[in-house]
């Protein structure tokens, strides 16, 4: 079982920076592929970034790539997600997202994440 707690959301104007933490419980959290989502009100939930347990394979939304970068301190049990260059259009609840298997051409699936976290907001003003 594996417990997931984001932090790090608020309120900035465009062009500010951001960065979101994920921290887990478990002992085996260096195993898990770890991810990012989002969901804007009235919209699906997509995929924001991942990264594998290793830390050398990261994956990005076109959307934010360049703008956002995923990494993982697994000695901390933390994944981070530095959010630079925020736009409106980043206005969003973001969630964490653990997954024990996952292929990479699965990575974008949030419905291929087995533990989830309660989510933290991120609004960006014009």
């Amino acid at each position: 079982q594996v417990q997931l707690v984001e932090s790090g959301g608020g309120l900035v104007q465009a062009g500010a920076s951001l960065r979101l933490s994920c921290a887990a419980s478990g002992r085996t959290f260096s195993s898990y592929t770890m991810g990012w989502f989002r969901q804007a009100p009235g919209k699906e939930r997509e995929f924001v970034a991942a990264i594998r347990w290793s830390a050398v394979n990261t994956y990005y939304a076109d959307s934010v790539k360049g703008r956002f970068t995923i990494s993982r301190d697994n000695a901390k049990n933390t994944v981070y997600l530095q959010m630079n260059s925020l736009k409106p259009e980043d206005t969003a609840e973001y969630y964490c997202a653990a997954s024990q298997n996952i292929r990479t051409s699965q990575i974008m699936d949030g419905r291929r994440y087995d533990y989830w976290g309660q989510g933290t907001q991120v609004t960006v003003s014009s």
